[in-house]
């Protein structure tokens, strides 16, 4: 029974199994064939997107290839235009070199054609010439023959009778040459009676020459002047060499006096004896040694002069080449009269005078400081000294207003401001007062300066110096350019210059040094 009601059931449920796997089966089927659809149709998206971005590649990839291909196209027509360019330059520059050729060919072709026409009418002119020789001999032997027949002399009795009436007529000739050498004679002997004035003016000026142009160099003890002069005077004559200086040892106990127009050549040679009394070393190559370095020594002093000065007096902004021109000042006169301390007593009386006026004391001071540096030029000049020192202001950036206060304080130029009167009055001021110039020192240095500027004239001059008050010139000259036959021609044309071109007291004795060396260094 339980039997029977449990089959229906059991094959209920088996049929309901059944029909459960076969829907299962059923709904796999259809949801695998929705996939497949799904499926299918992703991959066509997918295609169809791939097959776009290709065609996006290869139409980017086409364009980056056409871009690339224009550019080396155009980068080979450029290559191309130069190249053509260059053979269309080389093919013009040998068609130009053809001509010139054709030209040259043709020139020499005609030359040469005019060389051999010459050759022919030399030739022809010889010829024709000793033609003419050979007449002119015979004629000059017929008339020859009809003269002698004419005058009946010799030709050998009429030359001794040519030579008697020229020797007569050389005679008379030098008896005219013999009173015009006596009428000028007559005429410059007023030259020679100021010559004769002047050596006595320079007699009674030679108290103040000396007196500025002299320094004493204190020694501990005579001994050191022994050494100083050196064995047959060869440390003297160094040292007179190297500084242009004249040293004059006397009896003077413990002091020599060097003598020299020039401050600055007298301030280097007594630095530098001082050096060389101090170390003990003293011999030619040493000194020599010694005064290089003193010279640079010199200058550097000079520079802090002008630093100095220009501090001192409150000027700003000047160009360092006037601060050096400024501290050369130090060294150089004017009529007797420091040419630094003139400048300084002439500033401060600007400023002073410009205050006054109701002007700049600042610019004022600056064109009076700088009013005379025309006076210490590194070379001589032919320019006023005014107008030399406006150049050198204008050169070295000085404003308008200082450089015509400093070019018209002795009226070489028209005064274009107030500042250049003002500075010319106190120009005036400063230099006129009671004692501050001497008038016959500076004429006195500066005929001393024309003796040597006559040696410099002469080629092969190294050095010259004036020493002994101008009574004698001695020259340093180049052994390379002036044998011992021209150094004693040389000392005659110098001697003979200053005669002729020079007004001086006395005799000038010209001294030539020639001197060689040779120099080898043992390493």
């Amino acid at each position: 029974m339980i039997n029977g009601m449990l089959m229906p059931i059991i094959i209920g449920i088996a049929i309901g199994l059944a029909i459960g796997y076969v829907i299962a089966k059923i709904m796999e089927r259809i949801s695998a064939s929705k996939l497949l659809k799904q499926a299918k149709k992703q991959a066509s998206y997918i295609l169809k997107e791939s097959n776009a971005e290709a065609e996006a590649l290869k139409k980017d990839k086409i364009l980056q290839a056409k871009e690339k291909f224009l550019e080396l196209k155009s980068e080979h027509e450029i290559v191309i235009i130069a190249r053509e360019k260059k053979m269309a330059e080389t093919e013009k520059r040998l068609r130009d070199k053809e001509s010139q050729m054709s030209q040259v060919l043709d020139k020499n072709k005609k030359n040469s054609l005019e060389l051999e026409q010459k050759i022919e009418d030399y030739n022809h002119k010889v010829e024709t010439l000793e033609r003419k020789n050979g007449e002119i001999e015979k004629l000059h032997r017929t008339q020859v023959e009809k003269l002698e027949a004419i005058s009946g002399l010799t030709a050998d009795e009429a030359k001794k009778e040519l030579n008697e009436s020229l020797r007569e007529e050389a005679k008379a000739n030098a008896m005219v040459y013999i009173q015009q050498t006596i009428e000028e004679a007559k005429f410059t002997a007023q030259q020679e009676a100021t010559k004769i004035i002047l050596n006595t003016l320079q007699r009674v000026g030679v108290e103040q020459a000396v007196e500025n142009c002299v320094s004493v160099f204190n020694l501990e003890s005579d001994d050191v002047k022994g050494r100083i002069i050196g064995r047959e005077g060869r440390n003297i004559r160094a040292i007179e060499a190297a500084t242009g200086v004249e040293i004059i040892v006397d009896d003077t106990p413990e002091a020599i006096i060097l003598s020299c127009f020039d401050p600055i050549r007298r301030e280097i040679a007594r630095l530098s004896l001082h050096k060389l009394v101090t170390d003990g070393r003293i011999h030619p190559a040493r000194i020599e040694e010694v005064v290089k370095k003193t010279e640079a020594e010199l200058t550097n002093e000079i520079i802090e002069v002008g630093k100095r000065t220009v501090i001192d007096l409150g000027i700003h902004g000047l160009n360092p080449e006037l601060i050096k021109v400024v501290g050369r000042m130090k060294y150089r006169s004017s009529y007797g009269q420091n040419l630094l301390q003139h400048s300084r007593e002439v500033a401060n009386l600007c400023a002073l005078m410009a205050a006054e006026l109701g002007l700049n004391p600042k610019v004022a001071k600056r064109a009076g400081l700088l009013h005379d540096i025309g006076k210490v030029p590194d070379t001589e000049s032919e320019l006023p000294h005014a107008i030399l020192g406006m150049q050198w202001a204008e050169k070295y950036g000085e404003k308008p207003d200082v450089c015509n206060a400093i070019g018209a304080h002795h009226d070489e130029i028209e005064m274009k401001s107030l500042y250049a009167p003002i500075v010319q009055v106190c120009d005036a001021i400063s230099g006129a007062r009671p004692g501050a110039r001497r008038q016959v020192l500076d004429s006195y240095i500066q005929r001393l300066k024309d003796l040597e500027d006559v040696a410099f004239s002469f080629g092969g001059v190294q050095k010259a110096y004036a020493i002994q008050a101008g009574r004698e010139l001695r020259v340093i000259v180049e052994s390379e350019k002036v044998d011992d036959l021209k150094a004693a021609e040389l000392s005659f044309n110098i001697s003979q210059k200053i005669q002729n071109d020079m007004t001086y007291p006395g005799q000038v004795r010209v001294t030539v040094i020639r001197e060689t060396r040779s120099v080898n260094i043992a390493k």
